[in-house]
């Protein structure tokens, strides 16, 4: 197992499971206050995903499976709590009939600040122990042009969707690096794309080119960076073997959230479990990070105590010789100064 500073993960990620009510409702048992939301119905009608941040507030609201503008949604969350978040009664949010939902959580570090470190000021939110922050920033069409993203370290991933504009939500992952893109409201393939200006970020700044997805004139995006802690994250690849009896991922912890993508073939999903809406093996069921979808019931991957392994054939997750990358987030079974601690 790897070693981690983080001791208990789900001070810093967490995911919770509800039932709508059509009204106003109090979501409890996220353990910390979120400064990122990300919401999506699991049983139902379709509806869009629901992207809420602290940095942007609350009733603002992007959907990852849309190349949208942001929404305000008045009666979608419309408070981050000490312990989770507030809903009205959107669908989107807080249907009836039947409507049940997932939320996952991230921490960052409350109303966020200004960043000058790159030759655009940003606004932060940042949450250095676990390696996450939320920003926005205004485009200046500049090539070259370079943003603060508070980490303190290069970003292993990083999600970047312009609020004001229809254009596809950029994603940067180390596993592709800087002259490739995909795009999470799309099923493309990895492509050479130079919206970073071909510079890997480091551990002060991103680089943009002068247009495209993050720095067009007039553009005004979000960007959400996340850098790997051992222990607690992992941003990585594996290959598929196109068997039943698939990989098995090395991730040093037992993921409670995790998301995948084949970069390799165009027209596959961005495939997402977690450790709540199932929670045990072999029934972890897939969300489309790219769809409105409700989820598919089918198995697809066992969380084991250092990583997981896929139980599927599918092309998603596990065509033979394609390239998968993942985002995985959880806890170690040891703790700080190697006090051996409960996976939570």
């Amino acid at each position: 197992m790897a070693y981690t500073t983080i001791n208990k993960s789900k001070l810093y990620m967490n995911s919770v499971v509800y039932s709508g009510n059509a009204g106003t409702q109090g979501i409890t048992g996220v353990g910390f206050q979120p400064d990122f939301t990300w919401i999506k119905n699991r049983a139902g009608s379709a509806e869009n995903h629901a992207w809420t941040d602290v940095v942007r507030g609350v009733t603002k609201t992007l959907a990852s499976n849309s190349n949208g503008s942001e929404s305000t949604v008045a009666d979608g969350l419309t408070a981050f709590g000490a312990d989770g978040f507030t809903l009205g009664a959107s669908d989107q949010f807080n249907g009836s009939s039947g409507r049940t939902y997932v939320g996952w959580n991230w921490k960052a570090g409350g109303t966020g600040s200004s960043n000058s470190d790159g030759t655009i000021t940003s606004t932060v939110s940042v949450n250095t122990t676990a390696g996450f922050s939320v920003g926005t920033y205004t485009a200046n069409a500049t090539a070259g042009a370079t943003v603060g993203h508070g980490l303190g370290v290069a970003p292993a991933m990083l999600i970047v969707k312009t609020r004001n504009n229809s254009n596809n939500w950029a994603v940067y992952h180390q596993n592709m690096g800087a002259t490739k893109a995909m795009y999470l409201d799309q099923t493309s393939a990895e492509t050479t794309d130079g919206w970073m200006n071909n510079v890997a970020p480091s551990a002060s700044v991103f680089t943009l080119s002068g247009g495209n997805y993050g720095n067009a004139s007039g553009y005004t995006p979000v960007f959400y960076a996340f850098a790997e802690k051992p222990g607690y994250s992992k941003f990585s690849a594996y290959k598929g073997n196109g068997n039943a009896n698939g990989a098995f991922v090395y991730t040093g912890f037992r993921p409670s959230f995790i998301l995948i993508k084949n970069k390799t073939d165009s027209g596959e999903a961005w495939e997402m479990f977690d450790d709540k809406r199932i929670g045990y093996n072999e029934k972890n069921y897939r969300i489309y990070a790219n769809a409105n979808d409700i989820q598919d019931t089918n198995i697809r991957l066992d969380m084991l105590s250092n990583g997981f392994k896929i139980r599927t054939t599918g092309s998603h997750v596990n065509e033979n010789g394609d390239t998968m990358i993942y985002a995985a987030f959880g806890q170690s079974l040891v703790g700080t100064n190697n006090i051996a601690a409960n996976a939570r």
